[in-house]
């Protein structure tokens, strides 16, 4: 009996041991499970911050090309508006360039006048000579028609 009782209770050992090998067992499938999990979430994780960091760097590009677009536009309107002085300059020029030449012909119409004025003078002048000499002539004329005494 007691050979009987010894080996039932060997075979219960056994069974105990068996049933604690087998939750071992489980415990590290759990274990493994587990950490398989927390890689994939890991990486999961490290994908969505690397789609964030490019989308950030995405909408960067974006504000940089924004703004070199700005500049280029308001270098052409800085370009704009000098083409615009340039011509109002030539504008100017032109306009000073008529005005010297209206000036150039009021003053050559005033020497003409002027020429024309001491021209005047001098047949005027000798115009009076001539009466001078005709008056003159008249005169001794009538000096020499006077009876002698």
């Amino acid at each position: 009996n007691q050979y009987h009782i010894q080996q039932h209770h060997q075979q219960q050992q056994q069974q105990q041991q068996q049933q604690q090998q087998q939750q071992q067992q489980q415990q590290q499938i759990q274990q493994e499970q587990h950490q398989i999990h927390q890689r994939i979430q890991q990486e999961q994780q490290h994908q969505i911050q690397q789609q964030i960091q490019q989308e950030q760097q995405q909408q960067m590009q974006q504000k940089i090309q924004q703004q070199q677009m700005q500049q280029q536009e308001q270098q052409n309107q800085l370009q704009q508006q000098q083409i615009q002085q340039q011509q109002q300059q030539i504008q100017q020029q032109q306009i000073q360039q008529q005005q010297q030449l209206q000036q150039q012909h009021f003053q050559q119409q005033q020497q003409f006048q002027q020429q024309q004025q001491i021209q005047q003078q001098q047949l005027q002048q000798q115009q009076q000579l001539q009466q001078q000499k005709q008056q003159q002539q008249q005169h001794a004329a009538r000096q020499n028609q006077l009876p002698s005494p």
